[in-house]
């Protein structure tokens, strides 16, 4: 990367939001630096953010509930959002949707819980989005494995230290993440930690 034109490089710390516009053609790399670090993502059309990132779409054009390299990220409208165009990790979740206060408290009896949903919304407001905009998102590093009887689990990560992911814009994009700071399931490993996070401009 010592040629390309490097936007943004940041530790992201759990429980912190992140985000910034993506212009077609640059990339995001996440770097999960310990291991097992879940990383909820959310991508926008910037022409448009109505035109958002669309799960079931997502699965149904690429034939698999597992992201790994080669996967397309697509939106309501069938817009092809961003390509993942490297990836050490493979099969990123994109069934979990994100940890809420609410859902926290039902499943685990906690109350008032540093949650996803909650950072969602911080990194959406500062581009004039909010909650109502949060759908169900990619789980970058979080492993949930469907049994043949459709039975699901959020399982131990199987990210490595320094492993990562990266995607390339393919429109003008607006992303957001979440770096998960769950403690009461083992999609962090009970242990949040931070990822980094490197926006830049391939050079040509």
């Amino acid at each position: 990367m010592s040629d390309d034109v490097i936007l943004e490089d940041k530790i992201v710390h759990p429980g912190q939001p992140w985000g910034r516009l993506l212009r077609k053609g640059q990339r995001l790399k996440i770097v999960d630096l310990e291991g097992r670090q879940a990383v909820d993502f959310l991508c926008y059309n910037a022409a448009d953010p109505r035109d958002r990132y669309n799960a079931a779409n997502t699965i149904k054009l690429g034939a698999n509930i597992f992201l790994g390299k080669g996967s397309r990220l697509w939106s309501d409208r069938a817009t092809h959002l961003m390509t993942i165009v490297d990836d050490t990790c493979g099969k990123h979740d994109t069934i979990g949707g994100c940890c809420s206060a609410e859902m926290n408290e039902l499943r685990y009896q906690v109350k008032g819980t540093r949650n996803c949903r909650d950072t969602f919304e911080e990194a959406l407001s500062a581009v004039g989005l909010g909650r109502g905009d949060i759908v169900e998102n990619v789980n970058f590093f979080m492993y949930v494995p469907v049994g043949e009887d459709g039975h699901l689990a959020i399982a131990d990560g199987i990210s490595k230290p320094g492993d990562y992911v990266e995607l390339i814009a393919e429109t003008d994009v607006i992303c957001v993440m979440s770096n998960c700071a769950q403690r009461h399931n083992p999609c962090n490993g009970y242990n949040p930690t931070p990822v980094r996070v490197i926006a830049y401009l391939p050079s040509a």
